[in-house]
């Protein structure tokens, strides 16, 4: 079994910025691309940013330059820093990886519970 836990929500003034940080544990062999996703409220789950297990990253147009994602595979954790906040950043914040059980198994998607973010003076 695997679980993602993030950490590190909160309230933030716009212009602020905020660090989020996901770990992965459980029956893990090998983890893949790893992600954040964000749900604002009354609207769909979108990507915000995606990055390989060799370091690739790709972020949604309005996150670059602003945010950054970054990963440290001895530690199973993703994270995200996101600057320069403005109150459209106010959503649930998803951690999403695709983990490997054991060898020669196919891969699957996991997600953590969220983190609410909230921008706001």
């Amino acid at each position: 079994q695997v679980q993602l836990v993030e950490f590190g929500g909160g309230l933030v003034q716009p212009g602020g910025s905020l660090r989020l940080s996901c770990a992965a544990s459980g029956s893990i062999f090998s983890i893949y691309a790893m992600a954040w996703y964000r749900q604002p409220p009354g609207k769909r789950r979108d990507l915000v940013a995606a990055i390989s297990s060799g370091g690739s990253t790709h972020y949604a147009d309005s996150m670059k330059g602003r945010f950054t994602i970054s990963r440290d595979n001895a530690k199973n954790t993703v994270s995200l820093q996101m600057n320069s906040l403005k109150p459209e950043a106010t959503a649930v914040y998803y951690c999403n990886a695709e983990i490997s059980s054991s060898p020669g198994r196919s891969s699957y998607d996991y997600w953590g519970q969220g983190t609410q973010v909230t921008v706001s003076s």
